[in-house]
């Protein structure tokens, strides 16, 4: 059984987040894998082009920017995982 204390908190709340967290990673990831594939990106495939960039390229960045900056933001959310107390007891 965990040991509550005035660092550790609420325990459960501390797992609660780190589970929506980890699933918000995955839903971000699966995310950019569909924008990824090729009938989404073959939307922006079109003869148009923004200051001399293709807008297939322009989308292509961005998207891979968004997945940069989100998993950034989500793993610096993420608390870390606190090492299992061996040498107390209750």
């Amino acid at each position: 059984m965990p040991r509550w204390s005035a660092l550790c908190g609420n325990c459960w709340a501390v797992a609660v987040d780190r589970r929506k967290l980890a699933s918000a990673l995955l839903v971000l990831t699966l995310s950019g894998a569909l924008l990824m594939l090729p009938p989404f990106v073959m939307v922006f495939n079109q003869p148009i082009s923004h200051f001399g960039v293709p807008q297939i390229v322009i989308y292509l960045f961005v998207v891979w920017l968004l997945l940069i900056g989100g998993t950034a933001l989500l793993t610096h959310l993420l608390p870390r995982e606190q090492p299992p107390n061996s040498g107390e007891s209750d």
